[in-house]
């Protein structure tokens, strides 16, 4: 825990540093491409308020000044599994968007998923010694909550503090400075298996890079594709990927639950790919050409060609149905909105005072889909998009960039975590523990 702890640390300092420097980049680690934005912090209108109005509201901070994208390969349900053609792959996208930006990126910040995330809920308490609340009081409450036994092989990625109550006072953004006698707090703790993660940062270093952040692809996902009122009143983002999708709550403008489901948009592709008994390549492209969850009495009359290069000319020359491309979709898709359903019922967010769920990801873009989720999920469901941010090519803007976009917010503008304070070496005695989420019930 504590290496951990002081590693952050160390990147945080690194992130400072970059950014007084001026240029970061943004690595998106995914399974069916790696994404590289370079950032220019130059502080335009930076005097300006940083919840300042319009669609570049609270990120006039930097802008895009180098985008590039590349296949990805070695990565398997967002998880590295071959290490130097990951490494390749991360290569050729920083040098490409370096190249557009024109100038060198020394540190990056990198989103990633998969990694079975695990969220815990904290709480701690605090008797103030002196009546005003100071980051020292902070600190002490948060070395007040139990961290609870991870297991073998498991770090923590996000340590945030979600809620502070001074007194009877609940639902407090930030104590500091306030008047009273007792501080409790809650965090929000997300653990992941140390070995993914350490695998990243290996890769990350055999690139000559260094690591000035990471996050978890489900959080900046959602910073990116929630809209502030969704954020504040309870809302989940389900970012649908190649190989994972992730899943993350958020209340109060906090990120309160993260899970992450081992399927993605490349399981549909391998099923059609077995089922036509056509090369993987084929198959993505007829799924994205073509491809959907809601057959009507059309599709039986409209024929796909599947083209090939077989050399078998009855083969090459083959064609189906657009109901038979649906009928082998609609099950995995169904599979993994169901997947979604269950640890969604598990985490609790029926309880929450507005259930909106907005899908994103690269996945989420098939066709009739909004649809399916609604009557699986059983809830308002909405596309969702990643904020405007400037400088990013039109080509970056869609469902797939969600994560890459959110972060940058997250670069700018990163969450108070655990590691931002001192936290003092002796620990106290050990409280509540809760499976995260339980408490929401309590203090909202």
């Amino acid at each position: 825990m504590t290496d951990l702890y002081q590693s952050q640390r160390a990147m945080r300092h690194m992130r400072r540093a970059a950014m007084q420097r001026g240029v970061v980049a943004i690595l998106d680690v995914g399974t069916s491409k790696i994404a590289c934005l370079v950032l220019r912090f130059d502080g335009i209108d930076d005097d300006r308020d940083a919840d300042g109005v319009g669609p570049m509201a609270g990120q006039s901070s930097f802008r895009v000044i180098g985008a590039a994208t590349t296949r990805s390969r070695g990565v398997r349900f967002g998880e590295i599994a071959v290490m130097n053609e990951t490494e390749r792959a991360i290569r050729t996208a920083v040098q490409a968007a370096q190249k557009m930006a024109n100038v060198r990126v020394d540190h990056v910040i990198a989103c990633f998923s998969g990694a079975e995330p695990r969220s815990y809920g904290l709480a701690g308490e605090w008797e103030l010694q002196d009546s005003v609340v100071t980051e020292q009081d902070v600190a002490r409450v948060l070395a007040a909550c139990d961290v609870p036994d991870f297991g073998d092989g498991r770090e923590v990625l996000h340590a945030q503090p979600v809620n502070f109550a001074l007194d009877h006072r609940s639902g407090l953004g930030d104590p500091r400075g306030q008047i009273g006698n007792r501080l409790a707090c809650d965090l929000h703790m997300l653990s992941v298996d140390a070995s993914v993660v350490q695998n990243l940062l290996y890769c990350i270093k055999r690139c000559d890079l260094e690591l000035a952040g990471i996050a978890s692809s489900a959080y900046v996902s959602g910073i990116s594709s929630l809209v502030e009122d969704e954020q504040e009143l309870g809302a989940a983002c389900i970012d649908m990927g190649g190989g994972a999708t992730g899943i993350s709550i958020f209340m109060k403008k906090h990120m309160i639950y993260a899970d992450s489901v081992r399927m993605g948009g490349d399981h549909v592709s391998s099923d059609i790919s077995k089922g036509l008994q056509v090369p993987l390549v084929v198959a993505e492209r007829i799924k994205t050409k073509h491809g959907g969850v809601h057959a009507t009495g059309m599709d039986d009359r409209d024929m796909i060609e599947m083209g090939g290069d077989s050399g078998d000319w009855e083969k090459d020359r083959r064609q189906i149905s657009r109901t038979e491309l649906i009928g082998i979709m609609r099950p995995r898709v169904e599979e993994i909105l169901e997947e979604v359903r269950s640890r969604l019922d598990a985490a609790g967010f029926d309880s929450l005072p507005s259930q909106q769920i907005v899908l994103t990801g690269g996945a989420s873009q098939i066709p009739g889909l909004d649809g399916l989720a609604s009557r699986i999920l059983g809830q308002r469901v909405r596309m969702g998009r990643p904020l405007r941010v400037q400088g990013l090519p039109q080509a970056a803007t869609g469902a797939a960039f969600s994560s890459a976009v959110g972060l940058c917010l997250f670069a700018a503008h990163p969450q108070d975590e655990w590691w931002d304070f001192d936290i003092p070496t002796e620990r106290y005695p050990a409280r509540s523990l809760k499976r995260a989420f339980r408490w929401f019930k309590d203090n909202w």
